[in-house]
């Protein structure tokens, strides 16, 4: 993501408090700071536990397999007996290994201290595993050498493993992509105990940029706990649109109602989790009504859309799904590229700028549809009926959509769209001479997730011209319904739908 501009800077600048007040300039100058240190995506704590299960069972049955491979399939063949019992224990090894806590981020990096949690753990499944064959006299079909050898194999690999991981970890600490950019909004004392408690805490994936706050008295101080205020919350909405946070907690008390929901009005259109900090409120609530951040009882206000798996699985989605697309399509893209190049000189393709996933300015790739003198880049003027500016074949290409198809190549080659999603409007798009973010309150949520070539909006007819108001946040309302009721099923369905929708093209120029 790109750090603030040159542009950017000189905005700040010339705002009032930056002119009148050198103080709001040193503040303006470290946010900046910050921003501009470019930061690695982030890997979900979750989605590296989970990977560190299947990669555990995959050794442990390895393991198995290697010495049944080397000791008794000579003489006996691979039998039903081993090449079922092998994936059990396995599966029964990462169940106790999660029993004995040792699927932690703290456990990855404290191996060697816990060293004799692991060997504890499997050494229990191995005996668990002995014991179940001779109740149930099945200890004579079995090689006790066997597993002898698998019970070594298994702790020797696990135990190098571990090793590897818990570098690893501490890498992807160190390098950032394993910790989660935190900020906190509201200052004092409140924000105080907060960073106290946290920093009391065993080591977490929490790393605090620094605090915003709106009040400017002496209840929010310049510098809390060793963190220095950044700016008010306006700049906060900035500072997140150039640079990579990952969580939003609130210091605020549960009585500043007004304050809070007039924050979040301004915070809910960013892609990060916000959380309310309950550490200081008189009012307790039962254990289960809260989440937790270390030892920090926090209410889970918003998440993030897509997050752990699901990044994953839509990722996996739109690489192997939109590659096969591509595949399929690559003919009918051959077709319409020569015809567009017989109709008309010019270029084929036509790259133009659009807002992406967090406001992040990306380059999206069509079909040429407009004769090569007349193309609008900024998106000016929108295309209406009989529009002298699009050509013979691009009035056929947009009605169909078949326009939209190179941007299968922003999909699996440079994974700045995905299949499925809001689609990525014109940086200056406007409707009724108003940008979209003027007539549509909260327009730009729809950036909480990546763009699309086809999205819940447009199988329900609202594609084509946005010339009014009312089309515009009827699109809208659709992206938002699909932001907050994603499912790996509902892009499935959407992307049955699409050759449906486009069959409907009276909105279509």
């Amino acid at each position: 993501m790109a750090a603030f501009s040159a542009e950017d800077r000189q905005q700040l600048e010339r705002s009032e408090p930056a002119r009148s007040n050198p103080h709001a300039r040193r503040l303006a100058a470290l946010m900046q700071a910050i921003a501009q240190e470019r930061k690695p995506s982030a890997i979900s704590r979750i989605v590296l536990e989970g990977l560190v299960r299947v990669v555990e069972f995959a050794l442990v049955a390895g393991a198995g397999f290697l010495i049944h491979a080397l000791y008794l399939a000579s003489s006996q063949g691979y039998t039903t007996a081993y090449l079922a019992a092998i994936p059990l224990v396995a599966a029964l090894a990462v169940v106790v290994n999660q029993a004995f806590g040792l699927y932690t981020l703290n456990a990855f990096l404290t191996f060697k201290t816990d060293a004799p949690r692991l060997l504890g753990s499997i050494t229990l499944v191995f005996l668990a595993a002995l014991s179940v064959l001779f109740f149930l006299k099945l200890d004579e079909a079995y090689s006790r050498l066997f597993f002898l050898g698998w019970y070594g194999c298994t702790l020797a690999l696990l135990g190098l493993e571990r090793e590897i991981l818990g570098r690893a970890v501490r890498l992807m600490i160190r390098t950032e992509m394993l910790v989660r950019r935190t900020v906190i909004v509201g200052g004092g004392q409140a924000a105080d105990q907060l960073i106290g408690q946290l920093a009391a805490a065993p080591p977490m994936d929490l790393q605090i940029l620094g605090i915003f706050d709106d009040r400017t008295d002496e209840r929010s101080p310049d510098v809390v706990a060793g963190f220095p205020k950044l700016g008010t919350v306006d700049d906060l909405v900035e500072f997140a649109r150039n640079t990579r946070i990952d969580l939003i907690i609130f210091t605020l008390p549960i009585s500043a109602e007004q304050r809070l929901l007039q924050m979040l009005r301004k915070l809910w259109v960013l892609p990060v989790d916000i959380r309310l900090a309950a550490h200081m409120n008189r009012l307790r609530f039962r254990p289960r009504s809260y989440s937790y951040i270390g030892p920090v009882p926090v209410f889970d206000v918003f998440d993030k859309p897509l997050a752990d798996w699901g990044v994953v699985v839509k990722t996996l989605f739109d690489k192997i799904i939109g590659g096969l697309c591509l595949l399929a399509l690559s003919p009918v893209m051959a077709i319409v590229a020569i015809a567009i190049k017989l109709d008309s000189k010019g270029p084929i393709l036509f790259k133009q700028k659009r807002y992406g996933f967090n406001n992040e300015l990306i380059e999206v790739y069509k079909f040429r549809s407009m004769y090569a003198d007349r193309l609008d880049y900024d998106a000016k003027k929108l295309v209406t009926k009989g529009d002298p500016r699009v050509t013979r074949v691009g009035r056929l290409i947009r009605k169909a959509s078949l326009d939209e198809l190179p941007q299968l190549f922003n999909v699996v080659v440079k994974g700045n769209l995905s299949l499925i999603g809001p689609r990525p409007h014109v940086v200056n798009a406007r409707a009724a001479e108003r940008l979209y973010d003027e007539v549509v309150d909260g327009y730009f949520a729809r950036h909480r997730v990546r763009p699309g070539i086809t999205g819940w909006a447009q199988i329900h007819g609202w594609r084509g011209e946005t010339d009014t108001p009312e089309k515009i946040q009827n699109r809208v309302e659709h992206d938002l319904y699909y932001i907050e009721n994603w499912s790996i099923f509902l892009d499935i369905y959407i992307l049955l739908a699409t050759p449906f929708a486009l069959l409907k093209t009276e909105n279509a120029y």
